[in-house]
């Protein structure tokens, strides 16, 4: 069971930088594809960014919307990822979710996770 706690979330001005961590308390996160949504008020949860893993290796998908911004890293022991955020833009702010699944084939969608974090607030003012 893989539990996931997201957190770096907050208010930051427009044109500014935060960096979101996704930590899994037990379990190695390696071996597992990784995403991360948002959710803002009356939308739908939208795709920002997924890194896949396989034995052939790992690769990185980005939403088009946060793409040259948006910068997401593992670290080595493979139980923390991040999601650096720069440029930051107020149609930014949305609550952020981590999300983890043992397969990466369908990484693009909510529905191929099925692991999630609670979500952290990001809020960018302009």
């Amino acid at each position: 069971h893989v539990q996931l706690q997201a957190s770096g979330g907050g208010l930051v001005q427009a044109g500014g930088s935060l960096r979101l961590s996704c930590t899994s308390s037990g379990r190695s996160l390696s071996r597992y594809a990784m995403g991360w949504f948002r959710q803002a008020p009356g939308k739908e949860r939208e795709f920002v960014v997924a890194g896949t893993w396989s034995w052939s290796g790992r690769r990185t998908y980005y939403g088009d919307s946060v793409k040259g911004r948006f910068t997401y890293s593992r670290d080595n022991a493979g139980n923390t990822v991040y999601l650096q955020m720069n440029s930051l833009k107020p149609e930014d702010t949305a609550i952020y979710y981590c999300a983890a699944d043992s397969r990466s084939d369908r990484v693009l969608s909510s529905a191929g996770y099925e692991y999630w974090g609670q979500g952290t607030q990001v809020t960018v003012s302009s």
